[in-house]
């Protein structure tokens, strides 16, 4: 599946849940069912700047396609990371950086995470872009 169609298929899951404490319910069991990352990227090199948790993103990729994985020490960052994750992982790096994020606008979490949480949002998307940028740059 291509990245539009998977966050269409978010966006979709998303619509179907009433108020905002099925969607963050919804956020946890996603955040629930990341395949654990290895505890060898549990460290401060793979830990996202500009995050109030403690988020850890690693990348992996076999030619153009890039896996991510990712922890965190806060239930409901955890589960934004796997919206992200599931968005973006097993992609192409050029199209993970050409990917419109506009659908978290579009299932309304920005508008609802704590202002340094959307901090953390787009600290997250920053940092699976440039891990993609890199993979495009070395793979040149």
């Amino acid at each position: 599946m291509t990245i539009t169609e998977i966050q269409n298929t978010i966006i979709e899951d998303f619509s179907f849940l009433e108020n905002w404490e099925d969607r963050y319910e919804y956020m946890i069991d996603l955040g629930k069912s990341l395949p654990l990352i290895d505890p060898q990227y549990k460290t401060d090199e793979y830990l996202i700047k500009g995050c109030q948790s403690q988020v850890w993103l690693h990348a992996e990729n076999e030619g153009d396609i890039i896996t991510f994985t990712a922890d965190s020490d806060a239930i409901i960052t955890k589960g934004i990371i796997a919206i992200l994750i599931k968005a973006l992982s097993n992609q192409k790096a050029a199209d993970i950086l050409a990917a419109d994020m506009s659908f978290i606008d579009k299932i309304g979490l920005k508008e609802h995470l704590s202002p340094t949480r959307a901090n953390g949002l787009v600290s997250m998307i920053e940092q699976m872009k440039l891990y993609a940028k890199a993979i495009t740059l070395k793979n040149k």
